[in-house]
């Protein structure tokens, strides 16, 4: 069986990649010129890279005619709320766009391939405190220019399963966070800073932005098994959540990061740090993932921030 991810480089791919070799499956995985590539080192020798860009119906088709893949987990994305606050249309164009082209070279193509779409918590934006926890019912109330995009990288999912027939399966992914997450996002932002602080390589002030968001982790080795569950046994034209079920504020995500550190550090707010609006809360009800599949999380909290953090620590 071969599986094919694109944006295998990244946080998440690179992980979903480990798992799937230890399940002896073929993988084969999408870079470009600027693609990091330290992730995925220590597999490289296991994998095949294609270099291929997304945008490019072309290049895509390319990818599909000649690796006929079995299963395709479609990670790549403009991922990062705040920057698609600063390039709205780039965000937009990636995400729908990569999409687009894979699913119609699939189409084309006439196969089979099984497709998992990562689509976000995101999508549901403004929630009312008595929609908690958020099932797969809840109105989507996007609140940034990335929340649009994965709406409609969800809807086109099901739109090509309803008018094609493509077997496509889509995951709400919500936070989920562990060794590797880009600085950029705020588990692994705060972890790196404690982490240089600690080494010494910068002062003991830690800049934070919205502390009273309340958020819903799921570590990411747990969510690469639930990709995986998604082709082997999620239903085609599906939803599910991918969540924890458990709710943390970043604030107290912040002060368990500190109890792992004995450095002395003060905190600041960086107005910099501050979106034009933001999510209150999301918590995720996991119930109809782990019935159709028995999924649930297994990795701690605790356990996934200590890792996170010992990540950093281990970093030049």
């Amino acid at each position: 069986m071969k599986a094919l991810i694109t944006g295998i480089t990244g946080f998440v791919g690179s992980h979903l990649a480990e798992y799937l070799l230890s399940r002896k499956i073929e993988v084969v995985g999408t870079v470009r010129n600027r693609s990091r590539m330290d992730h995925i080192r220590s597999i490289e020798r296991e994998i095949k890279l294609a270099e291929c860009e997304l945008r490019d119906p072309f290049s895509v088709d390319s990818l599909i005619r000649s690796e006929k893949p079995d299963l395709l987990f479609h990670l790549a994305a403009q991922s990062f709320v705040p920057t698609s606050w600063n390039s709205p249309m780039d965000t937009i164009h990636n995400n729908i766009a990569g999409q687009l082209n894979l699913m119609e070279a699939i189409r084309r193509h006439g196969l089979g391939t099984r497709i998992q779409i990562a689509c976000s918590s995101e999508e549901y934006g403004h929630v009312n405190p008595e929609e908690t926890p958020i099932k797969e019912t809840n109105p989507l109330r996007p609140l940034s220019p990335y929340a649009v995009s994965k709406v409609a990288q969800d809807y086109m999912g099901y739109q090509y399963y309803r008018s094609y027939g493509l077997h496509v399966v889509r995951t709400r992914t919500f936070n989920h966070t562990g060794p590797r997450r880009g600085e950029n996002f705020v588990t692994s932002n705060f972890a790196k800073q404690i982490a240089d602080i600690e080494k010494g390589k910068k002062p003991p002030i830690l800049y934070v932005g919205n502390l009273e968001a309340k958020r819903d982790f799921t570590d990411v080795r747990d969510v690469v098994r639930a990709y995986w569950l998604a082709l082997e046994h999620g239903i085609p034209g599906e939803d599910y959540n991918i969540a924890s079920g458990e709710c943390h504020t970043i604030s107290d995500m912040l002060s368990l990061l500190l109890s792992l550190s004995t450095a002395e550090i003060e905190v600041r707010t960086d107005p910099e740090r501050l979106r034009p609006s933001d999510v209150e809360i999301l918590l995720g009800d996991y119930r109809k993932f782990h019935e159709a599949t028995g999924w649930k999380p297994e990795i701690p909290f605790r356990q996934t921030m200590t890792d996170l953090l010992q990540y950093w620590r281990e970093q030049p």
